[in-house]
């Protein structure tokens, strides 16, 4: 299964080599985070390095803050314009 990963990997990277920076990011987070989290998330936007997700509520944006360190090396990884850190949001009346 290595192989396929690899392969998918490589389309995914240059995909996003010709998105435009200040959008890869949005792109990239599925990747960085996998399906499961991509699932139950939205990444909203990406401005002064700051990469905005929403969550379902309070304990997932817990859950996922003590794993952003992860997920911040994974799509630093994929897009060429660095992102400095993860902001998870709650939507409003959750």
């Amino acid at each position: 299964m290595q192989p396929m990963r690899t392969g998918l990997e490589k389309i995914i990277l240059e995909a996003l080599q010709h998105t435009p920076p200040q959008e890869a990011p949005v792109l990239a987070w599925p990747f960085a985070c996998g399906p499961a989290v991509a699932n139950k998330t939205r990444p909203v936007g990406f401005a002064e390095g700051i990469l905005t997700v929403e969550v379902a509520d309070a304990n997932w944006r817990a859950q996922l803050m003590d794993m952003a360190p992860q997920f911040l090396g994974r799509i630093n990884q994929l897009v060429s314009l660095k992102v400095e850190r993860l902001r998870f949001i709650v939507p409003p009346g959750k």
